[in-house]
């Protein structure tokens, strides 16, 4: 199978990014950090106090994490309950942050998306996929911008469902999320070795998404696209 990798920091347009190679090349796409937010729901939606290992090792114990494509859209099912509607509220987005780097859940995260790359040729999207989940993949991303430029593009998704959100917040939001990435202690946001920088401040998706799929091509001398 031909597995190619996206990770990146928030805001970078790098699920946009991912579902637009796909789409080219034809390949599954699977949003790893849409499987976190919706781990995330569950614990809201169970009510489970402040998370350290003892109460996430609670948790973890009968978590059943189940991914349906219905109509080409990735639904994340979580013992039965389909949290898709709700993965973008930002309350969760920091939730998934705070979860993500516990052993056991990573854990149960990384068997879906090895199994994922297995079976299918596939654009894999998240944070460590380059580096902890498919090491081995043939091609790897790593997408960046500008954190006032995706502040910006942050604040304009977020205008949609309240229009009192302010820049200033949604850039110290991003700040954080990416200091939290990169200084965890497991599975810290960096690139690969070989992962390509691509930088999309000044890019539209359609440009950036050109940009992959003429790297992949060449790549993987890939001639009848």
């Amino acid at each position: 199978m031909i597995n190619v990798t996206i990770d990146g920091v928030s805001g970078s347009g790098k699920t946009s990014i991912a579902k637009g190679i796909a789409k080219v090349l034809k390949y599954h796409y699977l949003d790893t950090g849409a499987i976190y937010r919706g781990i995330a729901c569950y614990y809201n939606f169970l009510k489970f106090p402040e998370p350290d290992k003892k109460v996430v090792d609670k948790f973890v114990k009968n978590l059943q994490i189940d991914i349906k494509f219905i109509k080409n859209t990735q639904h994340v099912i979580i013992n039965g309950i389909d949290f898709s509607e709700s993965l973008r509220l930002e309350e969760n987005s920091m939730l998934a942050a705070i979860l993500s780097p516990f052993h056991k859940i990573r854990t149960k995260v990384l068997l879906i998306q090895k199994a994922f790359s297995l079976k299918y040729n596939c654009v894999i999207e998240g944070r460590n996929i380059g580096t902890e989940v498919l090491p081995e993949a043939q091609v790897k991303f790593f997408i960046v911008a500008d954190e006032k430029v995706r502040a910006k593009r942050r604040l304009k998704q977020l205008k949609h469902k309240n229009d009192n959100i302010d820049f200033l917040d949604v850039l110290e939001d991003i700040k954080s999320r990416d200091y939290m990435d990169e200084n965890r202690n497991e599975a810290a946001l960096k690139p690969a070795n070989d992962s390509i920088i691509i930088d999309t401040t000044a890019l539209t998706t359609k440009k950036a998404v050109k940009l992959c799929v003429d790297i992949i091509k060449k790549k993987l001398q890939i001639n009848d696209l």
